[in-house]
């Protein structure tokens, strides 16, 4: 398993222990993490700079997300399913330097590892809307 896969997996666990936790000592979350889950700097790294961003960007990405998930709402789908497709939105919309196949493709990974037997599919839809909305955006022509 490469670094950066493991750092998404690790990123997942984190931000899926936070729906539980959602207030207070993010800081002291993030250390007890990494006592249970040690991992060299880099991807460590990694996986705070995914954490990071998927929280602060969290409003901006279920609000691209509820529009794109049809017959559901965000609170109705798997908690481990709505985790993977924020931090693969965050990834689309956000890392400019990681490929939008590369992201796709490991979200579509980490829900069919971890997700329901329709995880995969459900998430690889979700996510090739949200890279067409990013594709489009990207060559609009500036007003």
């Amino acid at each position: 398993m490469g670094k950066r896969h493991r750092a998404r997996e690790l990123a997942l666990s984190f931000l899926y222990q936070s729906e539980f936790h959602p207030v207070g000592a993010f800081e002291e979350r993030l250390n007890a993490f990494w006592g249970e889950h040690p991992v060299k700097p880099e991807v460590r790294s990694f996986v705070e700079e995914l954490v990071r961003g998927t929280i602060a960007h969290r409003i901006s990405i279920d609000g691209l997300l509820s529009p794109l998930i049809e017959h559901w709402i965000l609170s109705r789908l798997a908690l481990v399913d709505l985790c993977i497709l924020r931090l693969a939105a965050y990834e689309l919309l956000f890392q400019p330097h990681t490929p939008s196949k590369v992201a796709i493709d490991e979200a579509i990974e980490l829900a069919k590892a971890f997700g329901g037997k329709d995880s995969g599919a459900f998430v690889n839809g979700v996510l090739d809307k949200i890279k067409t909305l990013a594709d489009d955006r990207s060559t609009a022509p500036l007003a």
